[in-house]
Order: C-alpha cells, then structure tokens, then sequence
C-alpha cells in the first residue's frame, strides 16, 4: 500500500472511499470496502482521510490504521494535513481532490459525512457534484449496533468505561494500542513478572483504570497477557501508562512498538500492603487473563498456549 501526506498526481483511476476513519470500526469498513468492491473493476482502492487536528481523542495509532488498511486491500491511503484542505469548497474539493488529484471513477461516503470550507458539503451534495462530472457516487447507510449507529463517539465512552467486550463489537476487533515500550522501574523483573511499560501519547483515550486481559502481538504471534492501566497504587507513577506482563515470553522489547489488545476488564486497580501480596495477584491476573484470552479470542492464542 502507498501512503502519501500530499495529495497525489494520480495516473491510475481509483475507487475513493471518504471518510475521518477516526477508529475503523464497522461502520468506517463498510464504506471502505465498498470501495474495494468497486476496485474489483480494475479500479485502485483508495482511501482518503486526514490527519486530524485534534478535535476527539484517537482511537487508534496511524500505524495500527496503516496495517488494517493494507490487510484490508486497500492499495492507496491519501492523508493530507486538514489545513490543506479546509478552505476549500465542496465544488472545489471535487475538482481539485477527487478529479484532478485522485482521478476518481467512483466515490463511497457514509450517510454523515461533511466537506468542503466550514462542512458546508453533506453526502448528498457529494453524489450531485460527482454525478455532474460523471463520477459514480453512493452513500452507505448507518451500520447499527442495540438499535443505534456504529459511531467513534460510542466507542470512545466504551473504553473510557472498560467495557473493552462491547467496544470490540462495535471496532470488529479488540481495541488495542502499540507505543513504544519504554523503560520502567525495573520493579516487575525484581518480582519476577516483568512488564512492558507503554505511556499515552497526547491526544489518545484512556480507559478505565484497571486490570485487563489482554494479547501481546510478538513476532507475528498473539501471547495472553495481563495489563494494568492507571497510576500503580501500590509503588507509585507520576502519570497514566500501560504495564503489561507476557506470563509466557521472555525477550528485551525495549523502544519497540508493541500491539497490545485489551480484552476485558477484569478489576479496578488496587493498593496492597505489600510487593509481595502484589505478587501474588498479579501471577492471579495472569491464570485468570490467560482463561479469558482464549474464550475470547481463540483463534488468535498461539497453539502453545492454548495447551497450558
């Protein structure tokens, strides 16, 4: 997949879907593979999106996007600057961006979707400008979840909930974060249960503090973990990050990024008395996430887990 932060000069015609994507959850897919429907045509799968100038809080890292999209198929991701686009008018926006940049032959947007100077353009004006200009264009309907739309909003308040189980209905996957990991206090090696420690970056949600099962994504393979998210109440941190112990796996992941999905709360966080009542619950957390991790996602547990 091509990944550009300007807009393109496009020889190739392409099948655009449009949209913030902001999560790539169902109903993000649904417009997106439209567009690979049509791709199927001999048309490329574009995606058109930008970087966001922090209104909401990121769901997902561009390299989480960046990997889903090129599983997907999608064979050209266009993310400009929002600054690069924002003055321009709906009829300018299809000009300049899908006709001359992209060389559009077909565009898909959800049923909310707004462009152009000011959102001044809705999905609807989107088909009349394109129709005009003999671009095939079409409007996918809100996908549903519990009799209300699939939205990034209803997603966000999930995880700042932890309801980690729901959230994933809605995303098609787990929820799950890669920062760097970073180094810590050392405390978990002393105790024998190593941990990977990842901080928040600006800008992105945090769910709810607590103990979570989880999958560490290692070399290609998913490893039952248990991850703590909050500010360690028992030794102390100066501000919210991500422990993860791997109960399994040994090796120095040190300044790497690290795909760790979160599957389930399990409990809030808690202050013990001492390290080694800490201990004790965490190897608890371990048996107990392990459990969790392969009811819940059993495809992607590596087969010798599975067997312990």
């Amino acid at each position: 997949m091509f990944i550009t932060g300007e807009l393109p000069n496009q020889t190739e015609n392409t099948a655009v879907a449009l949209g913030c994507f902001d999560g790539l959850h169902l109903g993000h897919m649904a417009v997106i593979d439209r567009a690979l429907a049509a791709a199927g045509d001999g048309l490329l799968a574009c995606v058109f999106t930008f970087a966001k100038p922090g209104l909401a809080e990121e769901l997902m890292s561009f390299s989480v996007m960046e990997g889903l999209l090129a599983q997907r198929g999608v064979g050209l991701l266009v993310r400009p600057e929002f600054e690069s686009i924002r003055h321009m008018t709906p009829r300018e926006f299809v000009d300049r961006v899908l006709i001359e940049s992209l060389h559009a032959k077909r565009v898909v947007c959800g049923y909310n979707y707004r462009f152009g100077q000011n959102a001044s353009g809705d999905a609807s004006e989107l088909v009349r400008l394109c129709e005009e200009r003999g671009i095939a264009a079409s409007i996918i309907p809100p996908i549903e979840a519990d009799g209300a739309p699939v939205s990034s909003t209803r997603i966000r308040a999930l995880v700042r909930e932890g309801k980690m189980e729901e959230a994933a209905r809605l995303l098609g996957r787990p929820f799950v974060i890669d920062f760097e990991v970073v180094r810590g206090q050392q405390l978990g090696r002393l105790m024998g249960t190593p941990t990977l420690n990842q901080l928040v970056p600006k800008g992105f949600v945090e769910p709810k503090f607590g103990v979570y099962a989880s999958l560490a994504k290692i070399e290609g393979g998913y490893w039952p973990a248990v991850t703590n998210f909050g500010v360690r109440p028992t030794v102390g941190a100066p501000a919210p990050l991500y422990e993860t112990w791997i109960p399994h796996y040994e090796g120095d992941l040190y300044g790497k990024k690290v795909p760790v999905c979160l599957l389930s709360f399990m409990r809030p966080e808690q202050k013990f008395d001492s390290i080694d009542l800490l201990r004790t619950r965490i190897h608890l957390d371990g048996v107990e996430a392990g459990k969790i991790a392969r009811r819940l996602r059993p495809a992607l547990v590596l087969e010798e887990e599975k067997d312990q």
